[in-house]
């Protein structure tokens, strides 16, 4: 497949979205010299002044804290209590990619009648003698896109795609199968709009319609938006995850690159069953701090895709320093479980800097547990990885993408915890 075909489906939507940003926001800033003072919220000073010292006042009174206003202000409360109804395999192989794994496609149904629901497909190594740990992300344009595997099944939602729909094996360069099957670990993946639609449909596609009370035709303005949908997703399919007896469902890392990468981030935020996260140039909504102001800024969030978050972050829109939180306090959310943080020096839309800035302003509630965050305060130089510490940093050459690069040092961050 030629480079420019398997690029297309990408660039097209890249293209659109940066038109809409550059609508929403006439000049972006790239300048440094130009990011605004900013004074970040203290992630431990309880709301009534009293400073936090102890991992259990992080616990019980500071985290509930922060993840209130990340619920009511960012992302928006999701359903509580629900599992999907059932999960049924669709298919398996056990002799797949040259018989070096193990294929599974499980239906996730989020309605009883069976009008909702999503595929997981997962890859196992077929040399394993135990539960295996798992890589676990969003994709952006179909199963079938992952691996030039013909045994996957191309969704509904990607055949109503007609030529728009992206040829099979055209994103392979994210997902690198066969390296993780050699490595011990089994990968699964779900296209993101197969849970909820990335458009502003009114949200009356997808998940959403499945929850609204009687009478109810949108989320209000403190309810859940698209981010936060994939989210719940994700924590449906670590149901199924806990259920499955070759993985090890205490060892599933949530990742996601970009805008699945906010939602990895938040998921891993609200299930504290994923024992490890990873976010790859997941920018402003993910790892990088709102106040700099660099590149997607919140404006640009709220008018180039008003749907990802709740009704209430619309009052934040060029107004960062009104926000109750900033992205640091989203990393230690995550706490006392690793995170790992992935820039591309390229990515200045997403704010490497900020990323990396995240990582060292949430390392104080690590130490409260007695672990070491981020274990330097200087950004690393390019291709040297921060590995030592609950929080890993790196930063690449290049532009906005995950790359095999990214996923080896996401694998040797996971050794480190998870073998």
């Amino acid at each position: 497949m030629k480079p420019q075909s398997i690029a297309k489906s990408f660039l097209t939507g890249i293209c659109l979205s940066f038109s809409l940003m550059l609508m929403a926001q006439g000049n972006i800033n790239y300048d440094e010299s130009k990011v605004p003072a900013y004074v970040l919220p203290d992630v431990l000073t309880l709301e009534n002044g009293t400073k936090v010292s102890s991992s259990a006042d992080w616990s019980q009174k500071r985290r509930p804290e922060i993840f209130w206003l990340y619920e009511t202000q960012v992302f928006g409360k999701s359903p509580e209590h629900f599992k999907a109804s059932r999960f049924r395999v669709l298919s398996e192989d056990k002799r797949a990619l040259g018989g070096i794994a193990t294929r599974r496609e499980i239906a996730m149904y989020f309605s009883d009648d069976e009008s909702h629901y999503t595929t997981i497909l997962i890859y196992l190594p077929n040399k394993r003698n135990a539960p295996v740990p798992l890589f676990f992300g969003l994709n952006f344009d179909g199963n079938h896109t992952i691996n030039a595997d013909q045994g996957i099944t191309i969704s509904k939602f990607c055949l109503s795609q007609g030529d728009k729909m992206a040829q099979r094996g055209s994103a392979s360069s994210r997902w690198p199968v066969e390296m993780l099957m050699e490595k011990g670990y089994g990968l699964a993946t779900i296209h993101n709009s197969d849970i909820e639609p990335d458009e502003d449909n009114g949200f009356q596609k997808g998940l959403h319609p499945l929850f609204y009370k009687e009478g109810q035709t949108k989320p209000e303005a403190d309810e859940w938006g698209t981010i936060a949908a994939w989210s719940f997703g994700m924590s449906r399919a670590m149901d199924y995850f806990e259920t499955d007896k070759d993985i090890d469902s205490k060892k599933v890392i949530v990742l996601g690159h970009s805008r699945n990468g906010k939602a990895a981030l938040w998921a891993g935020a609200v299930d504290k069953r994923f024992a490890m996260v990873v976010s790859n140039d997941s920018g402003h909504g993910g790892a990088a701090l709102f106040r700099r102001k660099i590149g997607e800024t919140v404006q640009v969030l709220n008018t180039a895709f008003p749907y990802w978050f709740c009704g209430n972050f619309k009052q934040y829109s060029d107004k960062e320093y009104l926000l109750p939180v900033d992205q640091h306090e989203l990393i230690a959310l995550i706490a006392p479980r690793p995170v790992y943080i992935a820039s591309a020096q390229e990515d200045l839309w997403a704010d490497p800097k900020g990323e990396f800035l995240s990582g060292v302003h949430a390392s104080p509630v690590y130490e409260l547990f007695g672990l070491k965050g981020l274990p330097s305060d200087v950004m690393p130089d390019i291709n040297t990885p921060l590995l030592d510490g609950y929080i890993g940093y790196h930063i690449r050459p290049g532009e906005h993408d995950i790359k095999l690069y990214d996923w080896e040092q996401f694998v040797k961050f996971a050794d480190k915890f998870l073998f």
